[in-house]
């Protein structure tokens, strides 16, 4: 985001958080983030975000109505009333402060809520005329990216091999074999869209919307599937999400593996370790830097699904 923009954000947040007060406070302040698909800046309890220049504002008014549902206040973090409606052509939105998980402490990761938290989501009736949800579109557009960005790097071409497993078209989103049902999505969840605020809850609702709920637990099945994620940590996670009731594994239903979630899993897992590699070439390229040693490992993922072209399964049991 332009510097200027950045600094109009910062003074919107201050004035929405001291309407009539004097420009100095002891707030807490700073840029939460800052990239293409949006801007976080925070001050004190109050977070606002810009979101992309050039996105569909009905949609994304649609999947904030969503998080202001009194049935999922134990579920995402509500909304704040939003100080004005757009900031140089991008919605802005307003949120209360939440602690994020410490990245300095995985093993804190609050992975059992996180689960329950899905489950609990996924079991909440869509509201009607609530956009799909995209995760199957971002994993074909990080692909399209490193297309652009790094058609020379020598893993490219192992990246869109794998990609290829899922579907022919290098810019056509993969889709689940007949998904057993729709839901109520994030679209995409990893741990740093948990906050504690004071209990945990899900945030950033850009991607929420309907479609198979299998591709909310594609991230962490792609990192176990890998060896990145323990099989004791994917297992309490996996296990509190069933046991809360959620639905996307369909573990024992009609026609599939009793007791293996990988049924349902397993395309969007793929799809997922396509999607973290592409983009960790894409960015490693534009930043002169070789792939660190999680970015080598989803390369390698990516090399034995394109030479398996079958399931991907997830490391044998010790």
């Amino acid at each position: 985001m332009e510097e200027p923009v950045l600094v109009q954000l910062h003074a919107l947040a201050r004035a929405a958080a001291h309407p009539g007060a004097p420009s100095a406070c002891p707030c807490a302040v700073g840029v939460l983030a800052d990239r293409d698909d949006g801007t976080v800046v925070r001050h004190g309890r109050l977070v606002l975000k810009s979101h992309a220049p050039g996105g569909e504002p009905v949609a994304l008014r649609s999947r904030v109505g969503v998080a202001a549902l009194p049935e999922l206040a134990g579920v995402l973090l509500p909304p704040l009333p939003s100080p004005r409606a757009a900031l140089d052509g991008r919605l802005v939105t307003a949120w209360p402060y939440g602690a994020p998980v410490d990245p300095e402490d995985p093993g804190a990761a609050p992975w059992e809520e996180a689960g329950r938290l899905l489950a609990l989501l996924h079991r909440t009736p869509a509201p009607p005329g609530l956009p799909p949800m995209r995760a199957p579109l971002k994993a074909a557009l990080a692909v399209d990216r490193m297309r652009r960005a790094a058609p020379d790097h020598p893993a490219t071409a192992t990246v869109l091999s794998a990609w290829r497993t899922l579907t022919p078209d290098a810019g056509t989103p993969p889709a689940s074999p007949a998904p057993a049902l729709l839901a109520l999505c994030h679209g995409d969840f990893h741990l740093g869209q948990l906050v504690r605020a004071p209990h945990w809850r899900l945030i950033d609702v850009d991607d929420l919307g309907v479609g198979d709920p299998a591709w909310d637990l594609a991230r962490p099945a792609a990192w176990f599937a890998a060896g990145l994620l323990p099989p004791e940590v994917w297992s309490r996670f996996l296990g509190a999400y069933e046991g809360a009731g959620g639905p996307a594994t369909g573990s024992g239903g009609a026609g599939e593996r009793a007791g293996d979630p990988w049924a349902r899993l397993d395309v969007p897992a793929r799809a997922l370790t396509v999607q973290t590699a592409a983009l960790a070439l894409a960015k490693s390229t534009a930043e002169g830097r070789p792939l660190d040693e999680v970015e080598d490992v989803m390369i390698d993922t990516c090399a034995r699904i394109a030479s398996l072209r079958t399931e991907l399964a997830p490391p044998a049991s010790p």
